[in-house]
């Protein structure tokens, strides 16, 4: 059933997708896709550059696109931004060859993951005003229906490390 598709991690930033995500790649011996790292490469600016020149909509329209990109190839492990489940398209292009995989964890856990990674000030943007840890409880009330929805799988990882979680997502598929 793993053969050829796709697997793919969802979930809020400081979730782990893109380590778990690596890892799991490691352990199956496939490609590893990050698709904001994409973005970040094709565009040439950080995210929070992205948002400051095209806004919101500007940014989900080339994380559209490079979702449509990856999600035609197969065998591949593929991380997604937190948003990109904003867009029905961008799951309905996910699901197509792929297992979607929701890393979840509260939003308290998310707030000190993010707070512990040193790149996210400089490279992501306060996607509401004042940000923190209100901005994770406020976005995470509007995209947990939206995760829930485009999961096939649900993994808590708020007590799990990456290592774990991949281990756990291995053996759920």
């Amino acid at each position: 059933m793993l053969a050829a598709m796709n697997i793919v991690l969802i979930g809020y930033r400081g979730s782990g997708k893109s380590r778990v995500g690596q890892l799991l790649a490691q352990r199956l011996g496939r490609q590893f896709v990050d698709t904001d790292v994409l973005i970040v490469e094709r565009a040439g600016q950080t995210i929070r550059e992205i948002f400051a020149q095209v806004g919101e909509p500007g940014f989900r329209d080339l994380e559209t696109a490079v979702v449509n990109e990856v999600a035609a190839r197969d065998n591949q492990v593929i991380a997604v931004g937190g948003g990109a489940v904003l867009r029905p398209a961008n799951v309905a292009a996910l699901k197509r060859n792929g297992k979607i995989v929701w890393l979840q964890a509260d939003a308290e856990t998310l707030w000190q993951r993010i707070n512990a990674d040193q790149s996210t000030e400089a490279s992501r943007p306060n996607l509401t005003p004042g940000g923190g840890l209100e901005e994770v409880r406020q976005l995470l009330a509007v995209r947990t229906p939206l995760y829930q929805a485009a999961a096939d799988l649900t993994l808590d990882v708020t007590a799990l490390t990456p290592e774990q979680a991949a281990d756990r997502i291995i053996a759920l598929l």
